[in-house]
């Protein structure tokens, strides 16, 4: 019989407000994605959407902050990009932080769970 991989725990941390969802694990990602690549086109491929559902997750996202998470630069001797702002940077940041301290905070029942499960 074939060892079985260890299991995986990952927090899905979600915003809501309104209707939607205003920060989640699509978005923190897709902002990573653009911060790596400096397009949303880019980005859009790397995480197999359309460019059209980035660009609508971007608008999304910076309609829900007080300040843009993503801006646009056009034209330019390079056709423009895609620039993720400070306050971006920050949102990742503070994101990643939340998931880590939860991971952290629940160590002993993530190992507890763990030991539940079959082999």
């Amino acid at each position: 019989m074939a060892a079985s991989t260890p299991p995986r725990f990952q927090f899905r941390l979600r915003v809501y407000r309104d209707a939607g969802i205003a920060i989640g694990p699509g978005k923190i990602a897709l902002l990573e994605a653009i911060l790596q690549t400096g397009s949303i086109t880019a980005a859009a491929q790397q995480m197999n959407m359309s460019y059209r559902r980035a660009w609508l997750l971007v608008d999304e996202l910076n309609r829900a902050l007080r300040e843009p998470a993503v801006e646009s630069a056009v034209g330019g001797a390079r056709g423009g990009g895609t620039v993720v702002t400070e306050m971006g940077k920050e949102l990742i940041r503070r994101y990643r932080s939340i998931e880590a301290t939860a991971h952290a905070a629940a160590a002993d029942d993530i190992d507890a769970v763990s030991r539940m499960l079959a082999p």
